[in-house]
């Protein structure tokens, strides 16, 4: 006997007498992905004149997270019952008055990020037996939101907060990394590093004989941190959650064994922008003040030497996140994205720091991915690529 196709079954069942189509799913979460799932949906119910029952999986999977959001269409097309998303829950709906279940609200972009980044830490950590986490928290914006949210995600008892300023960090991070884990209730150390970079320019001073400082001394002091809070990761057992966001990891803005280190990239599909978007959604929920108001106020930098900025060597994260979107998640050209009306010169620049960044992607750990297009899962290019568009 021959199988019925996904569409003949339906028909199939509704000439045999069925009236509700019954959908199991396990679909994973992007942003929007609710939109896509409807028009299919409803193009089925048009077919085949049943209601629609779509319960769908709820948990976190390494990089992937099951939204739920499981529904009831009408042969109308119209969502008649939604349960919660990013929650399991027991959903009871009288198919006979199924408006009774009511229509839970889907939330805005920055709400549906929110929970499902907190969604896929907290099942990355309870379903790889893990009893806590550790983030590396510099004052700035990336720790601050990793370190809010892993709270959200577990508990403040859970999370450890560890700063590691060098002579280059000012006393405003300082205090700001401080701040934030006392506004978020968490352990905090500090744990300077001065002391240890002069070691290790001792052991490399003949080496270097003759050379003017350069990056290589910035990453020292990040691989440096890498290495004390990934200690701290053995020692006691604790997740090290790593805070890079999307907009860093494409153009290879990050130090591989430094701040890339860890088991976990919480904001690894996250554009630096929505960083920003998150931290006073964050803030708003709350009601108050947990990622002080200084650090979003304060210009991105990774304070590696005497007064960096992140666009000393990056166009402004307002331009770049929208070539980025465009280039790696819409797979836009360089000829489109030029006639589209991007800067030429910020095109160019995002485009060759992308390209040459992809050995740094296959290093990075796992993160929740929130877009159609993540980097690792989605989109993986050859680092060894003779031919360049």
């Amino acid at each position: 006997m021959r199988a019925l196709s996904a569409a003949e079954a339906p028909r199939a069942a509704r000439a045999a007498g069925a009236r509700v189509l019954l959908v199991l799913n396990a679909s994973p979460y992007h942003m929007r992905k609710q939109e896509s799932r409807y028009d299919v949906m409803r193009e089925r119910v048009a077919e085949n004149g049943m209601a629609l029952v779509y319960a769908n999986l709820v948990g976190g999977q390494d990089e992937l997270v099951f939204d739920g959001h499981s529904l009831v269409l009408e042969t109308d097309g119209t969502v008649v019952a939604r349960a919660p998303g990013f929650e399991q829950t027991l959903f009871v709906v009288d198919l006979e008055h199924p408006e009774s279940a009511g229509v839970a609200p889907l939330g805005d972009d920055l709400e549906q990020m929110r929970l499902a980044l907190i969604l896929g830490l907290r099942d990355y950590v309870r379903k790889n037996g893990f009893d806590a986490v550790v983030v590396s928290v510099s004052g700035g914006i990336d720790s601050a939101v990793t370190a809010t949210l892993a709270v959200e995600a577990l508990g403040p008892e859970r999370v450890h907060c560890v700063s590691m300023p060098s002579r280059y960090s000012s006393a405003e991070t300082r205090a700001d990394a401080r701040r934030l884990a006392e506004n978020l209730g968490c352990d905090f150390r500090e744990l300077p590093i001065e002391p240890v970079v002069e070691a290790y320019g001792g052991a490399l001073s003949e080496s270097f004989a003759g050379r003017e400082p350069d990056v290589a001394e910035e990453n020292l002091q990040a691989r440096i941190r890498g290495t004390l809070v990934m200690a701290l990761s053995n020692k006691f057992g604790w997740l090290l959650v790593a805070s890079g966001n999307k907009s860093e990891l494409s153009v290879g803005y990050a130090t591989l064994y430094g701040d890339m280190a860890g088991g976990f990239a919480l904001l690894k599909d996250v554009f630096k922008t929505d960083v920003f978007g998150l931290a006073r959604h964050l803030n708003q929920r709350a009601g108050r003040e947990l990622i002080p108001q200084s650090t979003i106020d304060r210009a991105p930098s990774a304070e590696l030497r005497e007064g960096q900025l992140d666009e000393d060597s990056l166009p402004p994260y307002s331009e770049l996140d929208r070539v980025l979107e465009a280039y790696v998640e819409e797979d836009r050209s360089l000829d489109e994205l030029s006639a589209d009306g991007f800067d030429p010169d910020v095109v160019a620049r995002a485009v060759a720091l992308i390209d040459r960044a992809e050995y740094k992607r296959r290093q990075a750990p796992p993160g929740v991915r929130l877009r159609p297009k993540a980097f690792g899962r989605d989109r993986r290019t050859p680092i060894t690529n003779r031919w360049k568009s």
